[in-house]
């Protein structure tokens, strides 16, 4: 009975193996980029060869020195450095309706120190897709509370969290609101200004205490002497207390970004401001106050019943074109691989083929701090990019080679094995 078993089991793994469909390994080398059109984002378009090695774009330019490398033929081409996301759940969420497969969101109001990194799964089937589309690097961010914890940014490469990390974490915070939650808020206006009234003072209490703290530890420090108590949540927000680094701020509602700005001037807070759903209807008070954006979707629907269908479209548009420095995002999981179509859309809808392009690199790596490395085609860079033949925001174009770090990354994804599966199907149909 135990043999039977035992073969049955046999039988099933061979069953089981001679239909998985592999996956290709990504190849190491250096290789030479020939003949294509270089969109650098910030030296303008140039017809160009590009020289990858050890993981940078060693050279760009002619007649390089390439001894040794992969020459890939880019005639007819374009390469673009690969697209930021600046919001996303990728790598935290799988399957929405599975518990067990998200890990965005944890207990908690007051989180700061829970790390978004250590939570990221490398071999998230939605990677794959996403990468296909161009899209190399994102910001993986946890949700919840009032500080819902520490967003990192990745390239979408790698075995471990920390093979992916691309040098940047972001604090979130949720920023209360004043008003609504929905439709389905029932609460009176009474009750509305009562709890918007309580989550500030709790706000300001958290952030009093935290300023307070950092006081001690500088004073503790001064004296060589550590803290006596072990306290991670406002060890995480240390960085931002003494402006050392940015706090990415939630807010979308005009009447909140307005609070919000006052809130960060107040604190002398270095804040980036994310979601921005009605950030068009206070562009010049956010110029004036120096605040740096992160919106999206912008293939979404109007907030409110008497905007114009094109809101969100137009959103990032007024906003640049008011003086204020903005970033894309898809704020998604699975469809995150539609950065370019959102990033398409702000183009269209008054922001500019060229300023689109530069909301998805360049203008993420400023505001993430890491612009030495990411964002565009220059020597030293990470060797981030893609190759397609057309324009990226076109549905019709393909991306032919796709490089992370300078490993020539396959482009193959659960969808495409689908595709080839079912392309040929043996037996088929008759």
């Amino acid at each position: 009975m135990l043999k039977n078993i035992f073969i049955l089991i046999i039988l099933l793994m061979g069953t089981i193996t001679s239909y998985t469909q592999q996956v290709k390994k990504s190849e190491g080398g250096n290789f030479l980029l020939k003949g294509g059109t270089l969109y650098t984002i910030t030296r303008g378009v140039m017809q160009a060869d590009l020289l990858i090695k050890d993981g940078k774009i060693a050279d760009i330019g002619t007649n390089l020195n390439a001894a040794g490398a992969k020459v890939i033929d880019c005639t007819g081409k374009r390469i673009y450095p690969g697209f930021i996301d600046s919001g996303t759940r990728l790598g935290l969420a799988e399957i929405g309706s599975i518990s067990l497969t998200n890990d965005y969101s944890e207990l908690g109001d007051f989180i700061p120190h829970m790390k978004a990194l250590t939570a990221v799964n490398p071999n998230s089937v939605s990677i794959p897709v996403t990468r296909v589309n161009g899209v190399t690097t994102v910001l993986a961010k946890p949700e919840g509370g009032r500080f819902p914890g520490t967003g990192a940014l990745i390239d979408l490469h790698g075995y471990t969290p920390d093979q992916m990390y691309a040098g940047a974490e972001a604090v979130l915070l949720n920023y209360p609101s004043t008003g609504k939650r929905g439709r389905w808020d029932r609460r009176s206006d009474e009750d509305v200004k009562k709890d918007a009234e309580k989550a500030a003072k709790k706000l300001d209490d958290i952030w009093d205490k935290a300023v307070l703290y950092a006081k001690m530890d500088s004073t503790a420090r001064a004296d060589k002497k550590n803290m006596d108590s072990y306290n991670p949540q406002m060890d995480a927000l240390l960085p931002v207390v003494r402006g050392q680094a940015k706090l990415f701020v939630e807010v979308n509602v005009k009447s909140d970004i307005e609070s919000a700005i006052e809130w960060v001037k107040k604190r002398n807070i270095k804040a980036v401001f994310t979601g921005m759903a009605e950030g068009w209807r206070v562009a010049d008070k956010l110029a004036a106050a120096g605040i740096e954006v992160i919106t999206g979707p912008v293939l979404s629907i109007p907030g409110r019943e008497n905007d114009k269908y094109d809101a969100a479209y137009t959103n990032a548009a007024k906003m640049h074109k008011a003086g204020v420095k903005v970033a894309l995002r898809t704020n998604d999981a699975e469809n995150v691989r539609n950065l370019p179509f959102n990033a398409g859309f702000a183009a269209t809808y008054g922001m500019g083929v060229e300023e689109a392009l530069k909301a998805i690199t360049i203008v993420p790596a400023q505001i993430f701090g890491v612009a030495d490395k990411y964002g565009s085609l220059e020597k030293g860079k990470v060797a981030n990019l893609f190759i397609a033949d057309g324009d990226p925001f076109e549905m019709k174009t393909r991306i032919s080679h796709l490089f992370i770090r300078g490993w020539n990354v396959p482009l193959e994804s659960r969808h495409t094995l689908l595709y080839d599966e079912f392309l040929e199907r043996s037996p088929g149909l008759k």
